[in-house]
């Protein structure tokens, strides 16, 4: 009978790991998911700060205001899943090679590369 309880006991094992490894990709696809939409709300407020400097105006406090508000909630979302799927990893014990590179930067804007300007040739060095 004590085969039984140790199969049993692998069973089970088994199921656990096959499900922590399910939730952990579900909850990674809606990390991804948020992400998503807190960067098409960033575009959106992107284009339609551009747009209204492009028209030689400014973009309405109203509009900005509602694009921000939903920058932020969408933003908040994606930080949360992303909290959420690292501590799922690190319960699991899990560590994935891409996980570095799935995750969002904190801060887009500041993370981006800023380009370098080519210093002026000196036309009497030579």
């Amino acid at each position: 009978m004590a085969i039984w309880d140790k199969v049993k006991q692998g069973i089970d094992k088994a199921g656990k790991a096959a499900q922590d490894v399910f939730d952990e990709g579900k909850l990674r696809l809606d990390a991804y998911r948020a992400r998503e939409q807190a960067d098409k709300a960033a575009e959106a407020l992107g284009y339609a700060v551009f747009r209204a400097a492009d028209a030689g105006g400014e973009l309405e406090a109203d509009a900005r205001d509602r694009l921000i508000a939903a920058l932020r909630a969408q933003d908040a979302e994606a930080r949360r899943l992303e909290t959420e799927l690292a501590a799922a990893r690190a319960a699991n014990g899990t560590t994935h090679p891409d996980a570095a590179s799935s995750a969002a930067p904190s801060d887009p804007v500041s993370s981006a590369p800023v380009p370098q300007a080519a210093a002026p040739s000196d036309p009497q060095v030579g």
